[in-house]
């Protein structure tokens, strides 16, 4: 997979690597039984979910909110194009997602003020605005704690990493990250999943053995460190997955067959939103996919529809599509986000595009969420939200309330400070069936 540096310097890779644990980052965290009640509703409709980092900030007026009526300075090079949902268009360039949008609905006008990178991300990962004295749990996390997996399986996989860090409910929450992306038709081979080098179930049984006489001569050691819990549910996890054909078969996605395979297009990313979904078909409760160069300041209409835009469309009608043809749309919450849009005023010396948090677009469909309609409107440039407009944090609290998950629900630190999961957002009641 391309690796993308954002303008402040720091590279996609760097960003992610910031965001998990440890030179691996790699977590297969297990639990036994639910949180408190008042926490969980088991029987909601979302019962896994997808969600699809765009990183670097995509511009909205390129993509879901176009206005070809504003004046030349701000509306852009390409052309609106209607969707199947009438009166709506999105750019020219979108032409299988516009076929899909019966199944999502498409957020304008949301809005936040952090125009940074890696603060804008951790905002919309985690649904709570950072602070400096304080790391937010990101939804993978919090989704991991709250509602149990299969054992066969880890519940928080990350392609290829993410910027969803377990914060402060500690590293055992922590993503599993494949650190590669796939390609479409060719087997894909997993760090802690597949075993290289001529290693066998055996030798992996023998080690194993070794590790736990080491585990019984270190068990009285800092028993309370979270560390330490984290890596052990790790080394119990990740035994069970390692020996499981059933996680080696839901992460080959060489299985597929070519037409089904093919709604996806041939990008990396289209692979990782197959991967996605083989996944939690089998049973992952949630899965990152990361897609970089969205950081579009110089010549963006040349890097949208030549290289970003194709991938996109193939990946997120093949996912929506693949997941209805499946039968798994109804349970799997699908939520796509940059960390902002970018300016509606064009930068005509860069001809590019700058960071804009004011106003951006977000889509959520799946998992009992209402598809075929539009929520919220920008002014006549796309410069702010027309009316009240939502925030990331309504959106955090909305997809929570989909899973299943109360956001109002507070956890606490290891200081014992209560935080609640979202701290300032509400629900978008018409997002919901």
């Amino acid at each position: 997979m391309a690796f993308f540096q954002n303008c402040d310097g720091v590279g996609r890779r760097e960003v992610l690597r910031a965001g998990v644990f440890g030179a691996t980052g790699l977590t297969l965290a297990s639990y036994s039984q639910l949180a408190a009640a008042s926490a969980v509703n088991p029987n909601a409709k979302g019962k896994a979910a997808i969600f699809v980092n765009l990183n670097g900030g995509p511009s909205h007026m390129d993509t879901f909110d176009l206005k070809p009526d504003a004046p030349a300075e701000y509306r852009g090079e390409f052309q609106p194009i209607q969707t199947c949902l009438p009166g709506v268009m999105i750019s020219e360039h979108l032409p299988k997602i516009a076929g899909c949008m019966d199944k999502f609905t498409l957020l304008r006008g949301v809005s936040h003020s952090v125009a940074a990178h890696e603060l804008g991300t951790k905002y919309v990962n985690t649904g709570n605005r950072p602070l400096p004295s304080l790391e937010f749990p990101g939804y993978g996390a919090v989704i991991t704690k709250e509602r149990p997996g299969v054992p066969e399986l880890p519940p928080f996989v990350a392609i290829p990493n993410s910027a969803q860090r377990p914060g402060y409910l500690g590293v055992k929450y922590a993503p599993m990250n494949t650190t590669s992306a796939p390609q479409i038709g060719q087997p894909y081979k997993v760090r802690g999943i597949t075993m290289s080098g001529g290693l066998t179930v055996d030798d992996l049984e023998r080690r194993r053995g070794l590790l736990n006489q080491l585990d019984r001569t270190f068990s009285d050691v800092e028993k309370d460190s979270q560390l330490l819990d984290g890596m052990d549910e790790f080394g119990r996890q990740a035994h069970t997955v390692i020996t499981s054909t059933k996680a080696r078969e839901a992460f080959d996605i060489s299985r597929e067959s070519p037409e089904f395979a093919g709604m996806f297009g041939a990008s990396q990313l289209g692979a990782s939103c197959l991967l996605a979904l083989r996944l939690v078909e089998n049973g992952v409760r949630f899965v990152t996919v990361t897609n970089g160069g969205w950081d579009t300041h110089r010549d963006n209409w040349t890097a949208l529809k030549t290289r970003q835009l194709p991938a996109l469309d193939e990946a997120l009608s093949g996912l929506f599509n693949g997941l209805a043809a499946r039968g798994l749309l109804e349970s799997t919450v699908v939520y796509v986000t940059g960390e902002f849009g970018r300016t509606p005023k064009i930068n005509q010396e860069r001809v590019g595009r700058d960071h804009y948090p004011r106003n951006m677009f977000m889509i959520l469909g799946g998992g009992g969420i209402r598809g075929g309609q539009v929520l919220g409107e920008s002014d006549e440039t796309a410069s702010m939200p027309k009316h009240e407009g939502f925030s990331p944090d309504d959106v955090a609290a909305s997809f929570y309330h989909t899973m299943g998950i109360n956001h109002t629900f507070e956890y606490q630190t290891s200081t014992g400070r209560p935080v609640m999961i979202v701290r300032d957002g509400k629900l978008i009641p018409e997002l919901f069936v």
